[in-house]
């Protein structure tokens, strides 16, 4: 089966290709400002539909499995996806050091004109971190690439205390959660391994 991942980030598609798959990209290039909600869950579903779709159509395939995925952070009533610049960057993890926030991951999954939506969440607790490791850190510029100025795959996996929740959700995408879409679809995740299991 033809699997798409309508995503640039480079962590959902070694996450995916390290559970047995091996997903063809095609980044959807939609403008992720036109949709705003005041709920996390909400708008990181949203995006991820969004996301989807817009790939989704452009194939042109409907025995294809289209992913889309988006990931925002709620942190202190706020809901921070990539950080415009250095300065929010650093700003940012001055707030967020030896606090905790809730990462909030969107999954869609279409295949012709069946879709299905689930968001997941992981609660995120942040080292202590001092000024100069914010500023080495944001230096790197692994933080302007990522919803909520952090990864846990990375550099930033050091500066996470701990997680409350499911690790791949905070990668950005989920797998049991994306498991049980794709079974939604009629779909076995064993069908999608790229080798024969």
């Amino acid at each position: 089966m033809r699997v798409v991942l309508a995503s640039a980030s480079p962590a959902r598609l070694a996450t995916l290709r390290s559970a047995g798959l091996d997903p063809e990209v095609v980044v959807s290039g939609v403008d992720e400002e036109q949709v705003t909600s005041h709920d996390a869950a909400n708008l990181a579903s949203a995006l991820a539909q969004m996301k989807c779709r817009a790939v989704a159509d452009r194939l042109d395939d409907p025995d294809a499995l289209v992913i889309g995925c988006d990931s925002v952070l709620a942190f202190e009533g706020e809901i921070l996806g990539k950080p415009a610049d250095v300065a929010e960057a650093v700003v940012r993890w001055r707030r967020m050091r030896g606090k905790s926030g809730v990462l909030h991951t969107g999954h869609c999954v279409r295949r012709g004109d069946r879709e299905f939506i689930e968001p997941a969440q992981t609660i995120v607790h942040f080292a202590d971190l001092d000024d100069a490791e914010i500023d080495a850190y944001v230096a790197t510029g692994e933080p302007l690439q990522v919803a909520g100025a952090f990864t846990i795959d990375g550099l930033g996996g050091a500066f996470v205390r701990g997680i409350e929740g499911d690790h791949h959700t905070v990668v950005g995408i989920s797998l049991p959660v994306l498991r049980d879409l794709v079974g939604d679809l009629g779909v076995r995740w064993t069908d999608l391994w790229s080798f024969s299991g």
